[in-house]
């Protein structure tokens, strides 16, 4: 399977579909954004504390598989320069059709979020990057060109899964049961059968990655950033969220020098 033809034509359909993560924001809130008053989310529920972004007035911003219409037009109207990448096409569409709704300037870029070639070493000031490493089986390349890209001082601000999430049998989750099954890291692929991945998720859900924390925290320290902020979240009615938040959400700095 081409994992990222068959997430891009899932998160295509997700847009047509009207799933959450792919509605863009309304004018009313690109209003407010223009005043100052917004905020983001990285994960589910929690929205980024104000104090981990730098000035966002006339900063370089790449919101990395991050489109829908979200994100990258609030930054916008509150004044950045941002690029928005995606590996879905009808996500960026989103954000296109924010930006001429409201008189935005946004850059869109369909591509991998672990190739980030089409910018320049220490061009840009801030990284969001909203839950969706998920859907690639290494994270560590993301977190390497994260770090080329940005500027001394620059941060990435990144939310992911905990891993605790893939570990119990999916046949039993779905009766509010949690029996731990699988070994981290996870994969879609190698830890189901195609036949039992077609009955828990249907035969054209994303193919998702269970990340150790040692890739998602340690790979991001361990290409030279400074981890500087931490916070967790969970998503509302799932069975796990009764016992654990099993969203993260990092700020990490490239160190100044």
């Amino acid at each position: 399977m081409d994992v990222r033809l068959h997430n891009r034509d899932v998160w295509d359909r997700r847009v047509c579909s009207g799933n959450p993560w792919t509605i863009p924001v309304s004018p009313e809130e690109v209003a407010k954004a223009r005043q100052g008053d917004w905020s983001l989310l990285l994960t589910p529920t929690k929205p980024i504390p104000s104090d981990w972004y730098p000035t966002i007035a006339g900063a370089n911003v790449l919101c990395l598989a991050s489109g829908g219409g979200q994100q990258g037009p609030i930054l916008a109207a509150a004044g950045a320069n941002v690029t928005v990448l995606d590996n879905s096409p009808r996500q960026l569409e989103q954000d296109r059709a924010v930006a001429e709704r409201d008189g935005l300037e946004i850059c869109t870029v369909e591509g991998d979020m672990r190739d980030l070639s089409a910018f320049s070493d220490e061009s840009l000031d801030l990284i969001v990057h909203p839950v969706s490493n998920c859907f690639i089986s290494d994270v560590r390349p993301v977190w390497r060109e994260a770090y080329r890209v940005l500027r001394p001082g620059g941060a990435l601000l990144a939310g992911f899964c905990n891993p605790i999430g893939y570990m119990f049998d999916p046949s039993l989750e779905r009766e509010g049961t949690l029996t731990a099954r699988f070994k981290i890291p996870y994969s879609d692929l190698t830890d189901l059968s195609e036949a039992e991945r077609r009955e828990f998720y249907g035969e054209d859900d994303a193919v998702e990655f269970g990340h150790t924390l040692a890739d998602q925290i340690g790979g991001q320290i361990e290409v030279g950033f400074a981890v500087c902020g931490f916070y967790e979240d969970r998503a509302p009615g799932e069975p796990l969220g009764e016992f654990i938040d099993h969203f993260i959400a990092t700020k990490a700095v490239r160190p100044a020098t």
